[in-house]
C-alpha cells in the first residue's frame, strides 16, 4: 500500500500544466506521476504542512537496510544537472517522492536495478521559507 501524500496546489497546478504538454501528453513513462496527483490530497501552499516533500525541497532520506544517509532536491524536469543530488519529478523516484512527509518510507529502484528502501528524516520545502 503507498502512503499518503500531500501536494500543494501550485505544484499540482504547475505538473498538470506540463503533463499536457504536446512533450509530455503521451508519454506513458508518466503515468506513475499522473497516478500520485490522482490521489494526492491537495492543499493551498500557506497550508502545506512543513515537513512534506514539495517541488524543490530538499530531503534527507536514510538507505536501509545500510543506514546511509543523503540528501535529494526534487526539481522539475528542466532544472536537473548532471552529478548534482537533483531529482526530476518525471523520473519514477522523483514521482514517488513528491508529498511523502517525514516518517514516511518508500521502495526505490536504483538505476542499476537494485531495490532499496528510503525512509524521509528532514524535509527542507520552499513553502515553509514564503517561497
Amino acid at each position: 500500500m503507498k502512503p499518503e501524500i500531500v501536494i500543494s496546489s501550485r505544484d499540482l497546478e504547475r505538473l498538470e500544466g506540463l503533463l499536457f504538454s504536446p512533450a509530455a501528453r503521451n508519454r506513458s513513462d508518466l503515468n506513475g506521476l499522473r497516478d500520485e496527483l490522482e490521489r494526492a490530497v491537495v492543499r493551498e501552499p500557506d497550508e502545506m504542512p512543513v515537513d512534506v516533500i514539495t517541488m524543490n525541497s530538499r530531503a534527507r532520506f536514510r538507505e536501509q537496510p545500510s543506514g546511509r544517509e543523503y540528501e535529494l532536491t526534487l526539481v522539475y524536469p528542466g532544472d536537473v544537472e548532471q552529478g548534482s543530488a537533483k531529482v526530476s519529478v518525471f523520473s519514477p523516484a522523483g514521482s514517488a517522492l513528491l508529498g511523502l512527509s517525514v516518517g514516511q518510507a518508500i521502495d526505490w529502484k536504483t538505476d542499476d536495478g537494485r531495490s532499496i528502501h528510503l525512509e524521509v528524516l528532514e524535509v527542507r520545502q520552499p513553502e515553509a521559507a514564503g517561497h
